[in-house]
């Protein structure tokens, strides 16, 4: 048997009690992830390599070094843990063990010197190691933050350049990337075009079929524009519109290829929630050099088209046109002016002649406004009169032209007959104005006007009906003396039950009628306006109207008119458009 097997068998009983002293000795001084009998077995084991380490030959105390660390590495690691260690192997070891020998103490110390030397360098490397894991850690918790981090900022700039229901870039990406293309053209030449597009009355399919299938139908159309017109941006500006840049357009004609391929998409039937729906859109296009344009300009110019394309009728597309933007434009400004234009007198009147064919004597004086617009020059009735009628401000205007009008005729006298009448326009919008038949006879009483010296125009259109309170009105003012013709009779609705209900008491036939008279008697189309006409005058007679013939500009067209028997004319022939004083000089010309 070797010294190091009879050393371990003399050892065995005592090393048991030890090791079991020794762990109660530090079992609290530290976190050991051991049970006591595990721990037990443990410092058994040291114990054993201890008793043989102090009677090796030679003697070698770096035995000592790997206790310790063994001690560390077996999480006895406290100065507290050390301590103990020290103090029982000092203390104990050798008795407990019975171990003796000449020089045992002093191997004793050295040993324990270099436990103590074990402990600590163990004790520092895992402290550093434990160090570096925390630095690793934090540098690993750091990437994981920055990339969080990272994933956050890329969600959120997604969601803020992104429509929340189609997932489409939205208004504010689409301007960006319209701005860029604009800030760094791809070359000298090159264009960009901008189509918008919207979905024809989808408000009625949210109002029908609720705001849940509306919202899926709007995510299927997103899906047929980016499949039919994927290689260009397409955006959901916002409700039922959509945008599509193309950042290197070739023309109008290439604009025009991809407006019909979204428009294709759009017809495209979709089942949502097991109806069958099927909508139109229109389109709005913009094409043009890089150099001539601006985001805004684009964005507004696409508007206005779009605009245009729903009024042209829907399911279809319009292209911008400069010329027809800029009369546009001209039309608000014209229509925003008016008012203060009223205010401060621009408007005034002329006055053209209604003529006896008979004997040339004036039986009365037709109204036309017209404005001195200060930038602008004159302006007829046709440059403002149908924007007065679309704003409303009709009413108004009109009003003012009655009131003026019946002003200036009532100073009008006629040494040779009665003075004229004066035949005012009425749009649609006064006609059927409540405050109508108050108005006139609040201006008859202020001017001193006989009603019968003043004659209302109306329209067929107008008329349309003849029930109701504008019809009330008409006939108010008919049993007060008022006169009342219809305007350009012939090119309205023909209907002649206004004629049997209404108290009218002049025909003005259109002028489209009368200028047939122009060319010879034996031209075809002459005498098929000819015989129109003698069946309008005829018609007007058996009613007991007066028939007064517009457009009249030669002495030939007042000979035939004469001839088929017409009352009176109007026109350049018998009278050009004059101010007041003007009438008031040709009244005192005239002779019966």
């Amino acid at each position: 048997m070797t010294d190091q097997k009879r050393t371990t068998a003399s050892v065995q009983p005592g090393a048991s009690a030890f090791a079991r002293a020794w762990g109660k000795a530090v079992d609290d001084t530290s976190y050991i992830p051991m049970t006591p009998a595990q721990l037990e077995a443990f410092l058994r084991r040291l114990t054993i390599r201890l008793a043989r380490s102090l009677h090796a030959e030679p003697f070698d105390p770096r035995v000592g070094i790997k206790v310790g660390t063994d001690l560390v590495t077996h999480h006895i690691a406290s100065a507290e843990g050390l301590g103990r260690t020290i103090e029982i192997i000092h203390l104990r070891l050798l008795r407990d063990l019975g171990l003796s020998g000449e020089d045992i103490e002093d191997r004793l110390a050295r040993l324990l010197a270099s436990i103590a030397t074990g402990y600590a360098r163990a004790l520092r490397d895992r402290t550093l190691d434990e160090q570096e894991s925390i630095r690793q850690a934090g540098m690993v918790a750091r990437e994981h933050a920055e990339q969080a981090l990272r994933d956050s900022e890329s969600r959120f700039r997604h969601q803020a350049t992104h429509d929340p229901l189609t997932d489409l870039p939205n208004r504010a990406l689409f301007t960006d990337r319209l701005a860029a293309v604009i800030a760094r053209p791809l070359r000298t030449d090159a264009r960009v075009g901008v189509c918008f597009v919207d979905l024809d009355r989808f408000k009625e399919i949210n109002d029908t079929r609720g705001h849940q299938v509306g919202d899926r139908l709007l995510v299927a159309v997103a899906e047929r524009l980016r499949r039919d017109v994927g290689e260009h941006v397409v955006a959901r500006l916002g409700g039922d519109k959509f945008a599509i840049l193309v950042e290197e357009s070739t023309g109008t004609a290439h604009m025009l290829t991809v407006a019909e391929r979204a428009l294709a998409a759009s017809r495209e039937p979709s089942y949502v929630d097991g109806h069958l729906l099927s909508v139109t859109a229109s389109v709005g296009i913009v094409e043009r050099p890089v150099d001539d344009a601006t985001p805004t300009e684009i964005m507004r110019a696409a508007d206005v088209t779009l605009r245009w394309a729903k009024t042209a009728g829907r399911g279809r597309c319009e292209v911008f046109d400069t010329k027809r933007n800029e009369q546009e434009q001209l039309r608000y400004a014209l229509s925003a002016a008016m008012p203060d234009a009223l205010d401060r007198g621009e408007f005034f009147l002329d006055y053209q002649p209604l003529a006896s064919l008979t004997d040339g004597g004036v039986l009365g004086v037709e109204v036309l406004i017209r404005w001195r617009h200060p930038e602008l020059g004159l302006l007829r009735p046709d440059a403002f009169i149908a924007l007065a009628e679309e704003t409303g401000f009709i009413v108004r205007l009109g009003g003012w032209v009655l009131a003026e009008a019946c002003r200036e005729a009532s100073g009008w006298t006629s040494r040779y007959g009665p003075p004229p009448f004066v035949s005012v326009n009425l749009a649609v919008r006064q006609v059927h104005d409540p405050g109508l038949v108050n108005e006139v006879v609040r201006v008859l009483e202020q001017t001193g006007l006989p009603p019968e010296r003043l004659q209302l125009e109306i329209t067929e259109s107008a008329m349309m009906s003849t029930a109701g309170e504008p019809v009330h009105a008409l006939r108010t003012l008919a049993d007060l003396g008022v006169r009342i013709a219809i305007d350009d009779f012939g090119t309205g609705y023909s209907n002649l039950a206004y004629l049997r209900d209404l108290p009218v008491n002049e025909l003005k036939v259109a002028g489209s009628f009368v200028a047939g008279l122009r060319a010879p008697a034996d031209d075809p189309a002459s005498h098929v306006d000819e015989r129109i006409l003698a069946t309008m005058v005829s018609l007007g007679h058996a009613l007991g109207l007066t028939v007064t013939a517009e457009g009249v500009e030669t002495a030939n067209q007042v000979e035939r008119l004469r001839a088929i028997g017409c009352d009176a004319g109007q026109g350049w022939h018998l009278g050009m458009p004059a101010p007041a004083a003007r009438i008031t000089e040709r009244l005192d010309r005239d002779r019966p």
